[in-house]
């Protein structure tokens, strides 16, 4: 039986990764759970699972109802305190944005494996990370949940001391794949949040709507593979039933392939390197007509160039374009802005503070700070 916290326990993947711990009792141990401002579900979680510690980060209600004298809270700001703090063996990372590098970083100091579902710890601090979490004895302490990025991290299992060529990442091209370069600008959220195969968070459906979610995930797996650039290429793949895959020197690919639900990847996570059922079945492919593949348009939907541009500034010119969007998105789920207008804002901001020093946490931090700054000063140009 492993020990696991879960930090984002309310969100998509927190609920899904409880999921399969209700399903395997034998296997798993939830030992803290915290969310943002799901209060009620935090509520019922702890009521189910009995972790010994829980947070609320986005503020404490006046007061924790009786029946849950037994868990242990910590104050809204001590996150990276839980991670380090609780007695697990995995840390499942699923807290949306910047706030999931500190908290990895904690985790990882304090010696748990790192399960890793949140793309802006490794665009911001890829180098801090991936230091941090150095393989142990031959094992892995860090394991991406990402669909993609797990995918070519089986893949690469078997793929032996072969290193990849090209990694291909695939992506559903979300509901405005098919749309002029007009409409999507014109785009609101309602538009933008009727994701065609997947079931996420709203930040990042809308992230998949802009293919900001691809330009983090090319950045991330820049990190997480040790590539190049170059060696990422991004393939737009409407059925999302291949996640990933690795071209070799020989002319060689390998696939993963699976329904588009996120409790097979977290699942593998949370038992690597065994298997076991999720609950999730395989694909029928004699019912599947056809599985089809095109390029992404860069008019259509250039934030998958600023990932490149970020990534060959250097410095922390990431940090501050993961900092720009996250500002950006949050205001075109306000419907503040339109969909061409986050791409304007992440942008901007990237041209006018580039790239600052990113040698230490601190450094980084500060500069997500000054860009989430910039980014809301463009935001009062670009508002509708």
């Amino acid at each position: 039986m492993r020990k696991i916290a879960v930090l984002g326990s309310t969100g998509s993947i927190g609920r899904q990764t409880l999921d399969e711990c209700e399903r395997h009792p034998d296997l798993f141990q939830v030992t803290a759970l915290t969310a943002n401002s799901s209060a009620e579900l935090l509520f019922e979680q702890i009521r189910k699972f009995r972790p010994e510690i829980a947070c609320l980060t986005g503020g404490m209600p006046e007061s924790i109802p009786e029946d849950l004298a037994f868990c242990r809270f910590y104050p809204a700001d001590q996150l990276e305190n839980v991670a380090a703090d609780c007695d697990a063996d995995d840390l499942m990372v699923a807290v949306v944005g910047v706030a999931g590098l500190r908290a990895t970083l904690a985790g990882r100091r304090a010696g748990k494996r790192i399960l890793l579902a949140n793309k802006e710890t490794l665009v911001a601090g890829g180098h801090l990370v991936m230091d941090a979490c150095r393989d142990v004895d031959g094992q892995p302490t860090l394991i991406p949940v990402d669909s993609e990025h797990s995918a070519i991290w089986q893949c690469l299992q078997a793929a032996g001391p072969n290193r990849p060529k090209k990694i291909l990442l695939t992506a559903s091209g979300g509901p405005f794949r098919t749309w002029s370069k007009e409409a999507i600008e014109n785009a609101d959220c309602a538009q933008a949040l009727r994701h065609p195969t997947w079931n996420m968070g709203s930040k990042i459906t809308v992230d998949s709507a802009s293919m900001f979610n691809k330009a983090l995930e090319i950045i991330e797996a820049k990190w997480l593979f040790n590539v190049e650039p170059e060696q990422i290429k991004v393939l737009v793949h409407p059925q999302s039933i291949v996640h990933s895959m690795i071209a070799f020197e020989d002319g060689a690919v390998l696939a993963q392939l699976g329904v588009p639900d996120m409790r097979v990847p977290i699942l593998y996570a949370m038992t690597y390197p065994e298997r076991v059922w999720s609950g999730v079945p395989a694909p029928d492919f004699a019912a599947l007509s056809s599985l089809t593949f095109e390029a992404p348009d860069p008019e259509r939907f250039p934030a998958l160039r600023l990932a490149y541009q970020a990534l060959s500034m250097g410095g922390a010119a990431c940090a501050v374009l993961n900092a720009a969007n996250e500002v950006a998105a949050q205001a075109f789920l306000s419907d503040r802005i339109r969909m061409g207008q986050v791409y304007r804002v992440v942008a901007g901001t990237l041209d006018r503070i580039g790239a600052p020093e990113a040698d230490s946490l601190e450094a980084i931090l500060e500069a997500d700070r000054l860009a989430r700054i910039t980014a809301n000063e463009f935001l009062k140009q670009v508002e509708t």
